[in-house]
This record gives C-alpha cells, structure tokens and sequence, in this order.
C-alpha cells in the first residue's frame, strides 16, 4: 500500500499553500493512472508555483513520451531529451493548432485555434520541408489540419513541427550565416520565442509543396529560437476520385 507523504511548499514565501502536497511519486502515480490528461496536468499547474515546477519538468515531459513515443526516443537518443525549449511547449505543439489572426499569414481570414485530439508527426514529411544543404537535419512535420477559409474559395492547411537538436542544426546556421532578420511581430504560438520566416529567407524547397498538397504561392512556415516550426498554405482542391474516396 502506498503511503502519500505530504511536504510544506517551499517554493515560494508567497504561495498560498499551507497544508503541504503530496509527494512527487504520488502525483506521478496518479497522473499515470490517469494516462497523462493533459487538461489536468494544465489545472495542476496553476495551483501554485510548485505544482507549475512539477508539471514543467515530469508531467509534461511524461504526457509527451506517452503521446508520441517513437519521436521522444529519437529525441533521447543522445543521451538527453535534445530539445530546445521546455517539455511544456512541445506538449503543446502536439495538441494544438495556433490558427492565424486575421492580416497575418498568407493574408488568410481570422481562423481561431484549438486543440486536436490526435495528430501524426513524421520524420520523413520532415525532410521535404528541408532545403538539400540541410536535409541531414531531423525535422519531424504534422499533417496538415484542414480549415475552410471563410474569405476565400479553398481550404487553409496548418502545419506545425518540432527539429531534433535545433542549436545546432544546419537550418540554424545557415539562418544566422545569411544574417536573416527574425520576425517583427510573429512569435511562436508554443514558447513565445521570435522566428524566422522560411519563405523570407528563401530556404522552402518544392518539394514542400507537393507534401502537402499546396498551391506553389500560397505556403509559409517560420521556425523559432528553440526549433519549432509553424505553416500554413492553402491546400489544392481535390480530383474527382480524391473527393469520392473521401466520402466511401
């Protein structure tokens, strides 16, 4: 039988915490149970800045390696979790679909974002989003989730994706060696970090478009300080035969 120690909130002189909280292994014992709810984990870490710790570095880092096994083992394969920013940004990146204001991107109509309950990411898609010089790189990309654009005849695709090692990645460095200026006013939707656009720097390859099923003038993807990655195109309509094997 488990015994739940309880401990005093250190964290904080300020936190309003005075009954104590359970021990770290209780709470993974629970959130386990509870197969890493990620709306939990979200309301666990506003309780106080202790639980907020917790959360950031076992729970979401857990909710992750539950999420997308494979891809978090590639990311472990060095000997750390080789990823730039925090585990809580890239739970997000796995969930969440940032949408667009309207004005930005593409000059698309306002669409709101959300949460997804399932989305694949691949290490192959990734590697059509990587210009030749830097296709040794590891990019895994999503699918991309699909909008009607309320202002437009044709639907709005978003894509997002996360790079293994991004401090020193080839992609990096040839961003900074072309002295290419981050973003005035994009931010990633994920850590709040500055990007750079891919298109403004003239570094989306074709076969970019083709992964996606894109129209050639219409895709964008910026990536930020800590190697994540966010697109949107607007996606070519479907054949005949596309749309039948669609409804069958």
């Amino acid at each position: 039988m488990l015994v739940a120690k309880q401990y005093r909130c250190t964290h904080s002189a300020a936190c309003g915490c005075t009954k104590g909280h359970l021990s770290e292994d209780a709470i993974f014992l629970v959130f386990q149970h509870l197969k890493w709810n990620p709306r939990l984990i979200a309301t666990l870490s506003c309780v106080c800045k202790w639980f907020s710790e917790i959360s950031k570095q076992v729970l979401w880092k857990e909710f992750c390696r539950a999420r997308a096994p494979k891809m978090m083992l590639d990311f472990q394969s060095s000997g750390t979790h080789s990823v730039d920013g925090n585990w809580k940004a890239l739970a997000k990146l796995l969930i969440y679909c940032s949408g667009c204001n309207k004005g930005g991107r593409l000059n698309s109509s306002p669409i709101p974002g959300h949460f997804v309950y399932k989305t694949r990411f691949s290490r192959t898609s990734g590697k059509s989003f990587l210009i030749p010089q830097c296709r040794t790189d590891v990019l895994y990309v999503s699918d991309p989730c699909e909008h009607l654009d309320q202002g437009e005849d044709g639907d709005v695709g978003f894509f997002r994706g996360i790079f293994k090692s991004f401090s020193v990645s080839k992609v990096r460095k040839m961003l900074v060696d072309r002295g290419v200026k981050l973003h005035n006013t994009e931010l990633c939707p994920f850590c709040k970090a500055k990007m750079w656009s891919m298109l403004q720097a003239k570094m989306v390859p074709k076969s970019a478009y083709s992964r996606l099923g894109a129209y050639e003038d219409c895709i964008d993807y910026y990536v930020c300080l800590n190697g994540h990655m966010l697109g949107i195109c607007a996606l070519l309509p479907l054949s005949d035969s596309e749309e039948a094997s669609e409804l069958e």
